[in-house]
């Protein structure tokens, strides 16, 4: 499609498509795509992520743009980092896994590309991309929980992301469930992600094959080499049906259910949505979480449960979400404040999708 050719009918006349840029930046890649106002990604690329140098992220983010600008024209760039970014929504503060300490990315980004740009944590550019367009349309205030490696999270309450006061909202993996329990990266103890996240499952699958157990010999088929061998491998088993993962899987997802039911005593969302890798083993996950959350849910028995429910819209959910912020900002021209945010809220109602939630 040539650039600026991007139309969409309205009332029988074509209109110009507000596009907008979504790029996910995570530890070891940068996925980015043109996203529509419908939530649709119409092109895609994908580089690996420059890791010791800020300097070679903004380049990154400047080479994916204006190879998606060949062929679309797009009006603003919005970007998901893995960290924590402040409430203006232009810097990164820290990144655990980059080389991000107080990066003014949302400026430095813009002066690059010569874009409007917005900056945002990951998994809250996933929340308000599951609420637009996905698994929570509808649904004033739901919870998101992102199962990775570790664990993220996201808010939005009465349609608006919450981020807190300071920009750092949503960090639930460093929920402490177990006290004096396992040592966690962050240099606490018994952190919620060391029960329910992708490294339990990576730590089982390779305790397995070093214990040498029938599971382990068939994990280690799987992967080639102990030193690849990842918690996804135990999720196949799993679901072809292997005792011993799927016994595994129920673990981490009873740990989930407990941290869920901690969440709802104090957010009392409508809705858990949860997504990120461990969530591909959907049910063998989510069926002991709404378990384990049911018992241990404060009032049980006498007060509404909130839906369960596994996201919609995959490892795409940061850059669409990312993109749809960016461009009601770019729109409505709004300032970085708490005022702000409640246009972002007006224009998010405004303009949401009329699709059916699937």
């Amino acid at each position: 499609m040539a650039q600026g050719t991007n139309q969409k009918p309205t009332r029988g006349r074509l209109v110009p498509q507000r596009l907008a840029i979504g790029i996910d930046i995570g530890g070891t890649k940068i996925a980015a795509g043109v996203v529509d106002e419908d939530g649709q990604v119409l092109a895609r690329t994908r580089v690996d992520t420059p890791t010791t140098e800020p300097d070679a992220v903004v380049e990154a983010i400047s080479e994916v743009t204006e190879l998606l600008r060949t062929d679309h024209h797009v009006t603003s760039i919005g970007i998901g980092a893995a960290g924590f970014v402040d409430a203006s929504q232009s810097t990164v503060v820290f990144a655990p896994h980059l080389a991000w300490r107080n990066e003014p990315l949302r400026d430095r980004a813009s002066r690059r590309t010569g874009l409007p740009v917005l900056v945002d944590n990951d998994a809250n550019a996933s929340g308000w991309a599951e609420w637009r367009f996905g698994a929570a349309q509808n649904v004033p205030d739901l919870v998101l929980i992102t199962l990775g490696t570790g664990i993220g999270g996201a808010l939005v309450i009465d349609g608006q992301p919450y981020r807190g006061r300071f920009g750092i909202a949503g960090e639930f993996g460093h929920m402490r469930v177990v006290p004096d329990g396992r040592p966690c990266e962050c240099g606490n103890r018994g952190c919620w992600e060391q029960y329910a996240s992708g490294r339990v499952l990576a730590r089982a699958a390779r305790a397995a094959v070093e214990e040498d157990t029938d599971i382990g010999r068939r994990l280690l088929e799987l992967a080639g080499s102990i030193e690849r061998v990842e918690g996804w491998h135990l999720t196949e088993l799993a679901a072809l049906g292997e005792a011993s993962s799927t016994e595994t899987i129920a673990e981490v997802g009873h740990w989930l259910g407990v941290g869920m039911a901690d969440l709802a005593a104090v957010f009392d969302p409508g809705m858990f949505v949860i997504g990120g890798g461990v969530s591909d083993a959907g049910e063998l996950l989510l069926a002991p979480a709404r378990t384990a959350f049911s018992q241990q849910l404060t009032g049980r028995g006498y007060r509404p449960e909130p839906l369960i429910v596994r996201a919609h819209l995959g490892p795409e959910a940061g850059l669409i979400g990312a993109a749809d912020m960016a461009r009601i900002t770019a729109r409505r021209r709004r300032p970085a404040s708490p005022g702000g945010r409640v246009r972002v809220r007006a224009a998010g109602r405004s303009s949401r999708s009329t699709r059916r939630r699937r």
